[in-house]
């Protein structure tokens, strides 16, 4: 494999920042980028306590519904796609994300693949910090669309690179104010990004994908992607540790600096991700968020398709997965309280490089880098009983699945709300919501329409026209069930109330971090 090197500026980084974030005729950015590296996510608004208050907790819950609304509406995030062909049956989706705590470890992408024209969309879970689930939230999309592109056209990307040509974006993103628009370490980014490129035009494939019938490539190149981009990001740690500053450097540059290769890889985050391309869905998992498929019957009730498998302990596939790949003498340290090697909740996962590099790697870092050993030991210090590694996987499951008229909608959200809430329940939540508000929309008489059948069709929706939907937004609308189920349905405002109002120090006992992305496939049958 080719090793991650700089890249020097020249006329050539024009052409970089262009294929990257995507640029307007005009030369303009197509989507704001952040003015600053910071690996924080969107701060929500505060529910302050008023001074002198002494006591919160007489405080918790006493917020009005505005208050509440505010917080909860404050990244919720919609986007609709233009009926045809380039929509590849997507209608659109709604998203939103809700931090326990600040700064938030949860991200969420989603874009258009500008040569193949698939939707790609996805969430992210990071843990052990930030930094991996800020970089691959960001980086994996690029992965995707080089992983399934067709040799002729990487191959005109490398010749206008070469050439100092411009070459056409990749992605054009679809992305809420707040959320992170730019690449961290972009010339290191870039640099691999082409490293794959180039492998995958060296190797001279013979399938071209983009008009293979053989859809299980298309699956075999997700796998692909994954893959590499862990590996990658495992081999700009390593540059990143034989080239970082000596044994006796201060820490506190690299903590004010953007985060370094090394502090990315040994965070972590899981990612679970779908791409739809000519109204074939692909649910790319690694880690415990989940994609659940809305289906209406005939009869007009809901059902659940999950399309999806936690990579953890509750799994006992995914259990006995990890329990055969290392010694039989291992098996009561390799998972002990349903964590792996007692620490990490989830079995699949970018970065956690304390989880796959060898023990005399894992020294280096010890040895080289005393400063982020000091800063960030827990992170660093090899697990015990580390006897076998790898322990820990970037091998995502995929699953494929052919859209049909009674599927209406995909729910991916991270494990925040699953463990609030159960899958039958969030898409009867989401149905019933996408129904009342088709249900609002200004009717339009049929020609064959009688006066006495449009009566009777008023009559029917009375009811729904008169009342106002709480929410617009059907990731919002889940994200107050979670925190406000009264545990009969409704939403229980005290309960919401204190929820949202909790101290950013008390907030993570009670709940994750949520993130949630609806995607509309086909509208609900009234």
């Amino acid at each position: 494999m080719a090793m991650v090197g700089s890249c020097h500026t020249s006329s050539r980084g024009g052409a970089l920042l262009r294929l990257l974030v995507g640029q307007s005729k005009s030369g303009r950015p197509r989507f704001q980028q952040s003015p600053t590296h910071s690996s924080r996510s969107p701060q929500p608004p505060t529910l302050g306590y008023p001074t002198g208050s002494g006591n919160r907790k007489n405080l918790a819950g006493q917020i009005s519904l505005a208050q509440i609304n505010q917080v909860l509406k404050a990244n919720e995030y919609f986007h609709t796609f233009p009926r045809g062909p380039a929509s590849h049956g997507v209608l659109g989706f709604h998203s939103n994300m809700l931090p326990s705590n600040y700064p938030g470890e949860d991200r969420r992408s989603s874009a258009t693949c500008l040569p193949g024209g698939a939707v790609l969309l996805g969430v992210f879970d990071g843990h052990g910090g930030a930094a991996c689930v800020n970089t691959v939230s960001q980086r994996l999309f690029y992965y995707i669309t080089v992983a399934t592109l067709p040799p002729k056209t990487l191959g005109e990307m490398e010749r206008a690179l070469e050439e100092e040509r411009a070459v056409p974006p990749l992605l054009e993103w679809h992305k809420h104010p707040q959320d992170r628009g730019y690449l961290d370490g972009g010339a290191t980014s870039f640099h691999s990004l082409r490293n794959y490129w180039q492998e995958r035009l060296a190797e001279d494939l013979e399938v071209d994908l983009a008009h293979d019938s053989n859809e299980d490539s298309i699956s075999s190149a997700m796998v692909n992607a994954f893959r590499r981009l862990d590996y990658d990001l495992s081999v700009e740690a390593q540059v990143h540790l034989s080239t970082s500053w000596p044994r006796w450097a201060s820490l506190h540059a690299e903590v004010l600096s953007p985060p370094s290769p090394l502090q990315v890889a040994l965070s972590g985050c899981t990612a679970c991700i779908a791409h739809i391309s000519n109204g074939v869905l692909h649910v790319v998992n690694l880690g415990d968020s989940r994609a659940v498929l809305g289906v209406q019957g005939a009869d007009r009730r809901w059902s659940v398709a999950s399309l999806s498998n936690d990579h953890n302990a509750q799994n006992p596939e995914e259990l006995q997965r990890i329990l055969g790949q290392h010694p039989a003498s291992e098996k009561m340290t390799v998972v002990r309280h349903e964590r792996l090697l007692g620490l990490l909740l989830p079995f699949r996962a970018f970065g956690n490089i304390r989880f796959k590099w060898s023990k005399e790697m894992l020294s280096q870092v010890h040895e080289m880098r005393p400063d982020v050993l000091s800063a960030v030991s827990e992170k660093i210090r090899t697990p015990p009983d580390y006897l076998s590694p790898p322990y820990l996987s970037a091998e995502p499951e995929v699953t494929k699945h052919r859209i049909t008229p009674a599927d209406k909608f995909l729910i991916l959200a991270t494990d925040g709300l699953w463990e609030l809430m159960h899958r039958q329940t969030a898409v009867q939540l989401v149905g019933q919501l996408l129904t009342g508000l088709l249900q609002q929309r200004p009717i339009s008489p049929s020609a064959g329409m009688t006066l006495s059948s449009l009566q009777r069709l008023l009559q029917e929706r009375r009811g729904r026209v008169m009342s106002v939907l709480e929410d617009q937004n059907a990731a919002t609308h889940l994200l107050r069930h979670a925190l406000g189920d009264d545990g009969y349905g409704g939403v229980d405002p005290n309960r919401l109330g204190k929820l949202l109002s909790l101290p950013a120090d008390s907030a993570r006992r009670y709940r994750d971090d949520i993130t949630i992305t609806v995607v509309l496939l086909n509208e609900p049958d009234l």
